[in-house]
């Protein structure tokens, strides 16, 4: 399970008239995510959804709040006074580059993440893609290939082991990216817009293979989108975030049975009440009640 807990997260920031400034991304942001499940996080640009995707999995500390995974701390928040400071480096005052050593390639939580731009290196084959990525979890050299190979023909890249990246379609390279993510057996993947970049054909079709791949697997998915119908047809779960600073506007549960139809009048008359937030947001006008 996991268990974000009063979240905040705030930017400094210098003008160019050298005057202080900031922004406060993520404001108090408590959320709890059931194991298993796939939780939307929704909203407008700019609205702290990918910076909260991101302390969710470790990428940036908050400034404020705690991240827990089945109750141990993903990261701490960064030390802001000199008191802080001076207690962290007392806590830490032990490790040693042996201790770091150690801990290397041994990840404290079962976590893989996927971004927009897909994130895989242009200089090695789909193959030696997945294979690379299991030699950073530690994984023995013998047990590479047979698990690459497993979780590529599961995503249907079994034709392509050879090819590189330029040499892919944006729905490859992105069902790479999963493959990837899938490999090194993770319990939770977070997602950054991962289908963003592709036509709509090929989102649906990708939609449809991470819910094949998620009813084989259980895995927990935490999924940022701007598309309202992508949350809708995905998720158990979405969360709204109001813009500016991001925080938590609503919650939606998806009771409709799977699998679904897109065209379901009850997602529908979801998406109704959903854009209805957006526009009050945005214009401070809406046609439906909120």
């Amino acid at each position: 399970m996991i268990e974000a807990r009063n979240i905040t997260k705030f930017f400094s920031i210098v003008n160019e008239d050298r005057t202080a400034d900031g922004i406060t991304a993520v404001l108090s942001v408590s959320l709890t995510i059931e194991d298993g499940k796939i939780v939307s996080l929704l909203g407008p640009s700019g609205c702290g959804k990918s910076t909260f995707l991101e302390i969710l999995g470790g990428l940036q500390a908050p400034t404020e709040g705690s991240v827990y995974i089945d109750g141990a701390q993903v990261l701490e928040p960064l030390p802001s006074t000199r008191k802080e400071m001076d207690e962290y480096r007392r806590k830490y005052r032990l490790l040693s580059p042996l201790a770091n050593g150690l801990i290397k390639n041994r990840p404290k939580h079962d976590i893989a993440m996927i971004f927009q731009d897909y994130a895989v290196f242009p200089w090695m084959t789909v193959l030696q893609n997945v294979k690379f990525t299991l030699k950073l979890r530690g994984i023995p050299r013998r047990e590479r290939e047979p698990v690459a190979m497993t979780y590529l023909r599961k995503i249907g890249l079994a034709d392509s082991l050879n090819k590189y990246p330029s040499q892919l379609s944006g729905g490859m390279r992105q069902r790479l990216a999963l493959a990837r993510a899938l490999a090194v057996q993770p319990r939770i993947i977070l997602m950054d817009e991962p289908f963003a970049a592709v036509d709509a054909l090929t989102r649906e079709r990708l939609q449809d293979d991470l819910l094949r791949l998620w009813y084989e697997t259980g895995i927990t998915i935490v999924l940022v989108t701007h598309d309202t119908d992508e949350a809708l047809y995905l998720s158990d779960e979405i969360v709204v975030f109001s813009p500016n600073p991001g925080a938590i506007r609503n919650r939606f549960a998806i009771d409709c049975a799977r699998p679904r139809r897109r065209s379901d009048p009850e997602l529908l008359a979801l998406k109704e009440r959903i854009t209805s937030l957006f526009k009050y947001d945005i214009n401070h006008e809406s046609e439906y009640s909120i």
